[in-house]
């Protein structure tokens, strides 16, 4: 088999969004994208033309997935790569291509830092700024945990994503309450981070191979919960706030033996100015930010993603410099969704680029408090950083949900941190 058709292997995907753009790049790439995967009916874009090709296996284990691969591939022979674009997967991912001897992150590394607490101990240890925290396994040790770290503080799940189960929670009562949800629920696993509130600004910063390619501004939706809203990139700050960010992320970086490949760092400003991480996640980040990185900046970072997986040097050299904001939409409310109306008119809205929505007509929505009550974005790209965010902000509200009274909606566990469905209205090139 030549290097251009070789197979470039997905173990299991992001719902959409970029696990659908992870694919289309692997076949621009000339590569064959194959997914693999013991749950195909999560993925919608699978029906859609050019999908990768899909293999279905009973479960997502390493060694059954090695002697699969060596014998239908012959491993490395008819293999460019192997990676994942969901979080829960890139450490076995990395642990297979390392048994081909292909490039990707160490896998033990990746699983180390896949632990919140595991990743609090080795920051905290290493001088960078960090919360008071307590992993706790159970309701009763939550609530003491609260009472001795201080109110307000933040319950979340050790190896959670996309925001679920992450609630600020503001007396006892509370803390033990949400524990005992995310115990019964299954979300937390064995046990719960439970860490004191950093009030701030927050951030993120994306870094590849250890080079921080940028800041993004985040917004949040109304507490307690911490449902992101939109982003700006790249972020509009001052030089000493930027200073703090890229110390922090390059220190925690290196304690945390992450070099290889994209991290994406969440991080407050707290009222020292110093620069405190909520979490790091070893991929590349969610809700479109690599799109406004794109956007912005000319730099794909999903391409760059499969070049380093397949042994190419990255490029993450900018070719302009633009800014991009992103909006997304909610609805008013749970329900059975009847129109997103108004999606035309904010797509021919100045600096507007794309207007996306997840959901169609007839579906059920549930409020979550998480990343799944988003049904929609927009996205804008100017000159400035505030004519990209007051314009996807003007677009956000021409947008118009309604929403039918409720019916059989309900709060399914997350599979993935990330968007739902395929977009359904159309995109445009502009400013870029």
């Amino acid at each position: 088999m030549s290097a251009a058709r070789k197979a470039l292997l997905f173990v299991e995907s992001n719902t959409s969004g970029t696990g659908r753009l992870f694919a289309r790049t692997a076949r621009s790439m000339g590569f064959a994208p194959v997914l693999i995967t013991a749950r195909p009916e999560k993925y919608a874009y699978l029906a859609e033309e050019g999908a990768p090709e899909v293999v279905v296996v009973p479960r997502v284990d390493e060694d059954e997935l090695h002697a699969r691969i060596a014998a239908r591939w012959g491993g490395a022979a008819g293999v460019a790569g192997i990676t994942s674009s969901s979080e829960y997967f890139v450490a076995t991912a990395a642990a297979l291509a390392a048994r081909f001897g292909l490039p990707g992150p160490d896998a033990a590394s990746v699983r180390a830092a896949r632990d919140k607490s595991r990743q609090r101990e080795v920051l905290a240890a290493g001088g960078v700024p960090s919360p008071a925290f307590r992993a706790v396994s159970s309701a009763q040790g939550a609530a003491a945990a609260a009472r001795e770290i201080g109110f307000p503080v933040v319950l979340k799940p050790v190896d959670g994503s996309g925001s679920v189960g992450v609630r600020a929670c503001a007396d006892a009562a509370e803390a033990g309450s949400h524990a005992a949800l995310l115990f019964a629920s299954g979300e937390s696993g064995a046990r719960v981070l439970v860490e004191s509130f950093v009030a701030g600004d927050e951030f993120s910063v994306e870094v590849f191979s250890g080079q921080v390619v940028g800041i993004t501004r985040k917004h949040l939706g109304d507490p307690p919960f911490f449902v992101e809203a939109g982003h700006d990139y790249p972020a509009d700050v001052p030089g000493e706030v930027a200073a703090a960010l890229v110390d922090s992320v390059t220190r925690g970086t290196a304690l945390l033996g992450l070099g290889w490949g994209p991290l994406h760092w969440e991080l407050r400003i707290d009222r020292e100015g110093r620069a405190v991480p909520m979490e790091v996640n070893p991929r590349l980040a969610g809700g479109f930010i690599p799109e406004l990185v794109r956007h912005a900046q000319g730099i794909d970072l999903i391409r760059q993603t499969l070049r380093l997986v397949v042994g190419r040097e990255p490029e993450l050299v900018p070719t302009h410099r633009y800014y991009a904001s992103i909006r997304f939409l909610f609805a008013p409310g749970a329900g059975r969704l009847a129109a997103i109306e108004g999606r035309s008119e904010a797509l021919g809205r100045p600096d507007v680029v794309e207007v996306s929505a997840y959901r169609r007509p007839g579906d059920e929505l549930a409020v979550h408090g998480d990343f799944r009550d988003r049904i929609g974005h927009v996205v804008a790209c100017a000159a400035s950083a505030h004519t990209a965010a007051r314009a996807a902000e003007r677009a956000r509200d021409i947008v118009r949900v309604r929403v039918d009274a409720p019916g059989s909606a309900r709060a399914d566990a997350a599979d993935e941190a990330d968007e739902a469905a395929a977009p359904l209205a159309g995109a445009r090139e502009g400013a870029a």
